[in-house]
């Protein structure tokens, strides 16, 4: 019987190779491979962005958090639902006018400074971690679907998702996470929800068989659900995965509404999965690994056919994540880290450089630009070449969620506060912002580390909550004081961004390598 099931998931993976193919034709040059030649419009976007921010952790892990918890358990989705619309409504227009690729660009733009450019450090490691986990996360469904090594599912899950990938870029991601999101659309709300209820006997039937706290909006603990908002809200504000998908928007008012209609899209995602974890407490009692609960309600709730559409739901939902983290990841690597390494090797300091020599290193620079957006194949192999270190780490590394946890720690603890600053205080400064990500980061580490050595269970410090709090105390307060007690940043600098901006940029900003430092 479940034959047909299997059958289902195969074909859709199968499906998914197409979309290399079709992404090719349409990839001309870096700005089509990187970021969708910026022409997405509404229904594109808001399928896209949807798909892209709603893994592993929101469809299998929301569904088992109500399981656990009831109603409460919509507060993971929701917590990421409201970060998609705090940053859509805040924040998308300006950085879609940019035309930029990465974060550090945006930083280097605001603040005038190369300093910033360390910030990609953390931004790589975050992204890798994200696709590494949820490359692991697919994979344990084929484990169980289909009866693999855990090995072999990653292989072939993960080398499926590098194809398509490698050969198309952003655009094959698109129409990927574009069929992703109709199917987590038809497998969530159309199957699972209703299905499962009606198993339960409805609404009224799970006020029949469930305790009060079932029904407790507040049921897992205000703690639990703070923690939810700061990892997930805040991080979501300034994720390079998620800016990428930004700068895929044919205009700002597609960023801003199509992000948030998105983002109320993962809110109402968020309830649907606490509702049928409720009902399978109710129908499937027995289950003891929350983790579990999805693919046991696909399996056991869903008829045959019908239950191999929900499970495709949840490997669309990881697929889409892990592909939009690993072109994030060899955006970053290739625009951001190679320059920052290569300028440290060579030593350059672009503050002392006369005027002549600043016009030639301008000159060259910029011909460096115009190789790097004409240079599509070069982006191929960093995407191949990140894909297949994920590959190895997912399987050598059978949980990587605490190196994610870390990453996520220092790029809240660390980076919020300079990247945030930048976007909302004019009188922020490129040495305020370097200064914050140094304090902020060290201040989440030797949080981490100090609970670590102090907590008897391991990798307690490394979940708790303590480590983002220290670092984005130490980071505010660095920020701003540095800020104050520095030369504000120089006025050419800011009427750039404020042009930039308003008006939107002339041509893309690709690299900004040099930056003259005005004191």
């Amino acid at each position: 019987m479940q034959t047909l099931n299997i059958v289902i998931i195969a074909v859709y993976l199968a499906s998914m190779l197409l979309f290399g193919w079709w992404g090719r034709r349409r990839t001309s040059g870096t700005s089509d491979y990187l970021v969708a030649g910026r022409r997405l419009g509404p229904f594109l976007y808001t399928g896209t962005m949807s798909a892209l921010v709603l893994g592993g952790a929101s469809t299998v892990g929301g569904v088992g958090l109500g399981y656990e918890y009831g109603i409460s358990g919509l507060w993971l989705v929701t917590a990421i639902g409201v970060g998609v619309l705090l940053l859509s409504l805040l924040f998308a227009p300006t950085l879609q006018r940019l035309k930029i690729f990465t974060v550090s660009q945006m930083l280097t733009l605001r603040y005038g400074s190369e300093a910033t450019q360390v910030s990609s450090i953390v931004m790589l490691a975050y992204t890798l971690m994200l696709a590494a986990t949820s490359t692991g996360a697919y994979a344990s469904i084929f484990v169980v679907l289909f009866g693999w090594d855990r090995w072999l599912s990653i292989v072939v899950g993960g080398g499926i998702v590098l194809v398509y990938a490698v050969v198309g870029g952003m655009w094959s991601i698109t129409l990927a996470d574009m069929a992703q999101f109709l199917i987590m659309t038809v497998g969530l709300f159309a199957l699972m929800l209703p299905l499962s209820l009606a198993q339960a006997g409805g609404w009224s039937g799970l006020g029949q068989r469930l305790d009060a706290e079932f029904f407790d909006l507040g049921g897992m603990g205000l703690q639990s659900i703070l923690t939810y908002f700061v990892v997930y809200t805040l991080g979501l504000l300034i994720g390079q995965d998620i800016w990428q998908r930004v700068f895929t928007a044919r205009s700002p008012q597609v960023a801003r509404w199509g992000g948030s209609a998105a983002g109320v899209y993962c809110i109402l995602y968020g309830v649907a999965g606490a509702v049928i974890g409720m009902a399978a407490a109710v129908a499937l009692p027995q289950i003891e690994v929350r983790d579990d609960v999805f693919a046991t309600v696909a399996s056991q709730l869903l008829p045959v056919g019908l239950g191999g559409m929900a499970l495709a739901a949840a490997v669309a939902a990881m697929m889409s994540t892990a592909s939009g983290a690993l072109i994030a990841a060899a955006t970053v690597a290739r625009a951001d880290v190679v320059p920052l390494v290569r300028g440290l090797l060579e030593r350059r300091r672009t503050r002392r450089l006369d005027a002549a020599a600043a016009h030639a290193q301008a000159e060259a620079d910029a011909a460096e630009a115009k190789d790097f957006e004409e240079d599509v194949d070069t982006n191929r192999w960093w995407v191949l070449g990140l894909g297949l270190f994920v590959l190895a780490l997912a399987i050598a590394v059978p949980d990587v969620v605490a190196a994610l946890t870390i990453a996520y720690d220092i790029l809240v603890g660390g980076l919020l506060v300079a990247i945030l600053g930048g976007l909302v205080w004019p009188r922020g400064t490129g040495a305020g912002a370097a200064w914050s990500m140094a304090a902020g980061t060290l201040g989440t580490l030797a949080t981490m580390i100090t609970l670590e050595v102090q907590a008897e269970e391991r990798f307690a410090g490394v979940y708790a909550n303590e480590p983002i709090y220290v670092g984005l105390a130490a980071s505010v307060l660095v920020y701003t004081v540095v800020s104050l007690l520095t030369t504000p940043t120089h006025p050419s600098v800011l009427a750039a961004w404020r042009r930039r901006t308003v008006e939107g940029a002339p041509e893309e900003f690709v690299r900004s390598r040099h930056v003259v430092d005005h004191r």
